[in-house]
C-alpha cells in the first residue's frame, strides 16, 4: 500500500494570482483538497477531474465541520495511501491553526509539509498601497488577533502593542473595533492615530477606508465594511494618503 502525505497550503490573501508556484504544484498532485471559505474557487481548477474536493470552511458562528473534523478526514484520506492537500487563506501558521493540523498529522505518523502563503496582513495592505513600514515612519510592526479583544483568560497585551509596535495588523477585529480602539487609546495611543479598514483586501471587491483611532468605529459602520477585513493601524496608513495624490481609487474612502 501507498504511504499517503498531508501538505497544508497556504493560498493567499484572496487574489488567485498570490499563490505561489510550489502549492499549485501540490494541488495538481493531490488526491484530495479540504479547502476553507476564503480561498479562491479558482484556485480548485488546478486539481485534477478526479481529485476529490471536501468544503471545510468556517464562518463567524457558522462552521462546516470543527477543528477536530478537519483533522479526522484529512489523517483518515492520508492513511488510504492518498496525497492531501488542507488548502488555507493567507499562511496557515498566521491564525491559520495550521501548526495544530501539522501536529495533528505527526502524531498520527503521516508525512507533512508546510507550504507557506502570502499573509492576509501582508498581502492586503500592499494592495491598499500602505507600506507595514517604511523609512522614517515605522521600523516595527505586529500581528494581533482582534477576536481576542476583552478575553480575560488569554487577553492580548494592548499595552505592549500600543507603546512598542509602530505599525499593528489586526486580523478578525471588525466586529470589536470598538473594544480594540479603546484599549489602545486607554494604554496611550492618540486619538489622531491614522487607522486603514481593508475589505476583501487583493480581490476585485477590495474597499479601503481611512480614518483615526477616534472615528474609525463609526465610519466602519456608515460604510457597512464587514468580514474579511484587516486592521490596519499606524503612521504608516498617511503613505496611502500621500499616493493617493497620483492615483484615482474610487473604492477608497477617507474620515
Amino acid at each position: 500500500m501507498k504511504t499517503g502525505s498531508i501538505s497544508i497550503v497556504g493560498a493567499g490573501p484572496g487574489d488567485p494570482e498570490l499563490i505561489t508556484v510550489k502549492a499549485v504544484r501540490r494541488i495538481r498532485e493531490a488526491d484530495v483538497v479540504l479547502y476553507d471559505r476564503l480561498v479562491s474557487e479558482d484556485l480548485l481548477d488546478y486539481a485534477r477531474p478526479d481529485a476529490r474536493l471536501i468544503y471545510c470552511g468556517k464562518a463567524p458562528g457558522q462552521h462546516s465541520m470543527s477543528q477536530e473534523q478537519i483533522e479526522h478526514v484529512m489523517i483518515h484520506h492520508a492513511r488510504q495511501g492518498h496525497k492531501v492537500v488542507r488548502l488555507k487563506g493567507g499562511d496557515p501558521f498566521v491564525f491559520g491553526r495550521g501548526g495544530e493540523e501539522a501536529l495533528a498529522a505527526a502524531e498520527a505518523g503521516i508525512t507533512w509539509e508546510v507550504v507557506p502563503g502570502v499573509t492576509s496582513a501582508v498581502g492586503a495592505a500592499a494592495a491598499a498601497g500602505i507600506p507595514l513600514t517604511h523609512r522614517g515612519v515605522a521600523a516595527s510592526f505586529a500581528v494581533v488577533t482582534g477576536s481576542r479583544c476583552g478575553d480575560h483568560e488569554t487577553p492580548v497585551d494592548w499595552e505592549h502593542l500600543a507603546r512598542g509596535v509602530d505599525t499593528i495588523a489586526v486580523y478578525m477585529g471588525v466586529g470589536r473595533l470598538g473594544q480594540i480602539c479603546g484599549e489602545l487609546l486607554r494604554h496611550g495611543k492618540e486619538r489622531s492615530t491614522p487607522v486603514a479598514l481593508i475589505e476583501n483586501g487583493t480581490t476585485s471587491r477590495q474597499r479601503t477606508v481611512i480614518g483615526t483611532l477616534d472615528n474609525i468605529e463609526q465610519l466602519a459602520s456608515a460604510f457597512l465594511i464587514g468580514n474579511p477585513a484587516m486592521i490596519i493601524i499606524g503612521e504608516v496608513v498617511k503613505v496611502k494618503e500621500q499616493l493617493m495624490k497620483w492615483v484615482s481609487a474610487p473604492s477608497e474612502q477617507f474620515g
